[in-house]
């Protein structure tokens, strides 16, 4: 079998393709997460905390020198980035409470016995059966 089409049956698995799909939202969702955090969440916060702008926490290591910047840890980007992964979280946590909870509904609601068979097929037995009797 040839390399290509090995990995066109790889890459056209429904598994691959639903986790592509994941991905792609996910990222997108990360973008809005971001936002969220750096433009609506930290602002008030900041605001509380006296005019402080999260992003702007540094601690220097390093003054700037001669055509170099100065050598920071970056705090406050670290606890943007902090808030932004507990957002995810809490939503991916929900997202999976609630598929669960939806799995559970229709386990429960599943029928126990299986369903009736059809009426042709009832009548096909039926005649099997007169035609063993004779």
């Amino acid at each position: 079998m040839s390399m290509l089409k090995e990995f066109k049956e790889f890459a056209l698995k429904g598994n691959v393709v639903d986790m592509a799909v994941g991905i792609i939202i996910g990222g997108a969702f990360g973008t809005i997460v971001s936002s969220l955090v750096k433009d609506v969440i930290m602002p008030p916060i900041g605001l509380l905390l006296g005019g402080v702008d999260f992003s702007d926490i540094k601690i220097p290591l390093k003054a700037a020198a001669q055509g170099r910047e100065a050598v920071t840890l970056n705090i406050g980007v670290f606890l943007n980035n902090v808030i932004s992964f507990l957002i995810v979280a809490a939503a991916v946590f929900m997202l999976v409470k609630a598929v669960n909870e939806l799995r559970k509904r229709f386990e429960t609601e599943a029928p126990k016995t299986p369903p009736a068979p059809p009426p042709t097929e009832v009548y096909l037995k039926e005649i099997r059966d007169a035609l063993v009797k004779r």
